[in-house]
Parts: structure tokens; sequence; C-alpha cells
């Protein structure tokens, strides 16, 4: 009779631990998908490469603000870019950025226009219909 209560504990107490370690893994596996998501969330980072075939965006710099589908602000630190609304920090290699993005010469070339504004209260979209280009 002993033996059969020892035995049973001892299932008891394996279920258990088994339970706890499947949560655990999928509690394990929950944080992984946040901090890559929330990565993704807290940076505007691109980096302006050379050759058009690079690139992840063609941009074309307007010269009038109303004539932009965004408006960027350039950021000093990386850790102050905001998610995709506008506030972009250059990074010096491309594996550290976001987007890679190529400047155009003309307009009609470009997959987005964007007007660098001077204030970062500016900031942002103006056609939301391109907002997928810099996802």
């Amino acid at each position: 009779m002993a033996f059969r209560g020892i035995l049973s504990n001892n299932i008891r107490l394996f279920l258990y631990s088994a339970n706890k370690l499947t949560e655990m893994k999928k509690l394990l596996v929950i944080c992984a998908f946040l901090s890559l998501v929330g990565t993704e969330l807290n940076a505007q980072t691109v980096y302006s490469v050379k050759y058009e075939a690079q690139a992840d965006v063609k941009v074309y710099v307007v010269e009038y603000e109303s004539q932009a589908d965004l408006l960027v602000y350039k950021e000093d630190y990386s850790s102050r870019a905001k998610g995709n609304e506008g506030n972009w920090f250059f990074v010096d290699y491309q594996s550290q950025a976001n987007k890679s993005i190529y400047f155009v010469k003309y307009e009609s070339q470009a997959d987005l226009n964007i007007y660098f504004v001077k204030y970062e209260s500016k900031a942002g979209w103006r056609n939301k219909e391109k907002i997928h280009l810099m996802y």
C-alpha cells in the first residue's frame, strides 16, 4: 500500500513538473516574439544605398511639403527614432537598418516622395496609402 502511495505521488509530481515546463516554454516563445516585435516598432532606422537594386524603397526628395507622401525628421540619436512615423535615423551600416533606401533623380522613378522637416512635431504621413513601404 505504501508503495502505491509513493508511486502515485511521484506520478503527480511528474505531471505537475511537465505541465509547468510546457507553460514555461510557451512563456519563453511569447517573450521572444514580443522582443522581436518591440524592436521593430521602436526604431525607424534607414540606410542610404549606392545602387537602386540594393534598395527596399526608392525615395525622391520633393521641393515642397505639400508634394510629399511622408514628412521626415532626421533624428540625431537612434533611440529617439519612432516607429513608422517619419522619424528617421540614418545608420552607418546596412545591416543595422530597418529599411534600405535609394535616392532617385526623378520623381517618376520613386516609390515614395519625402520632404525633410526642421521640427520633429511636423513629421508624419500625408499619404497613408504608402505607409506599407516603410514597414
